[in-house]
């Protein structure tokens, strides 16, 4: 099977992107890279400095001071990749409750993106990679080999990680997460940069009745059929 060089996965929170990146660059033996790792780093930084998520002057400086790397895995717990702020592996804590209900609006950054996008350029410059976000396939790769917007109703996706909460032992509301979501679609979907939404040419795929082998395996077989119809 002929395999794109870079593959993006966009889509809101909850839709399943992280697994699907995770186990497809697993599959082809490509990096996975989850960009928004590094907006919640950004955005655990600023609450552990007393910062105002809405502060754009003091989150864009702040995204310029701190220094943000993910690596393979360091830890058998189940993580999917190692996220270092400032050489501190705060893998879990960047998705604290707290962290959820305050990264949309540094997200939603001009300076924030804008100090964030050569990185992650950087990084995909070297190929076979499977970068995931918000914005991948529109504004940071928008020359992707294959390009994929997954998504799943509200519920599903609060549901999902209601259960991801819970898994790691921690205490959840499911309301809670339900009101965060609902909130950070708004913001994503509506913010002057970047907004959350499909490249023109990507596949667009529903995972809501899909679990995470049926969703690889969908893509997993368009590539199969992309390769074939390329070499008739």
């Amino acid at each position: 099977m002929s395999q794109p060089d870079v593959i993006t996965i966009d889509g809101p929170a909850g839709a399943g992107k992280s697994t699907l990146g995770q186990r497809l660059a697993q599959r082809l033996g490509y990096l996975y890279f989850d960009t928004g790792v590094m907006y919640r780093a950004v955005t655990l930084a600023a609450l552990r400095r007393g910062l105002d998520p809405t502060d754009e002057e003091a989150i864009t400086r702040l995204a310029r001071e701190v220094h943000i790397d993910v690596t393979p895995p360091t830890v058998a717990d189940g993580r999917q990749y190692t996220v270092l702020l400032d050489g501190e592996d705060v893998t879990w804590a960047i998705r604290q409750p707290e962290v959820d209900a305050n990264v949309s609006p540094v997200a939603a950054c001009p300076g924030v993106r804008e100090a964030l996008l050569p990185q992650q350029r950087r990084i995909a410059a070297n190929g076979r990679v499977v970068m995931v976000g918000r914005d991948i396939g529109t504004v940071v790769l928008p020359h992707a080999d294959l390009k994929i917007y997954l998504d799943a109703s509200l519920e599903e996706r609060a549901r999902r990680r209601y259960k991801e909460v819970r898994s790691r032992g921690q205490q959840a509301d499911y309301e809670e997460i339900l009101a965060s979501m609902r909130r950070r679609d708004e913001i994503d979907s509506h913010r002057a940069t970047a907004p959350l939404r499909p490249a023109e040419d990507a596949v667009i795929i529903d995972s809501t009745q899909m679990n995470a082998d049926a969703v690889l395996a969908y893509v997993l077989d368009l590539m199969r059929t992309c390769d074939e119809h390329d070499r008739t």
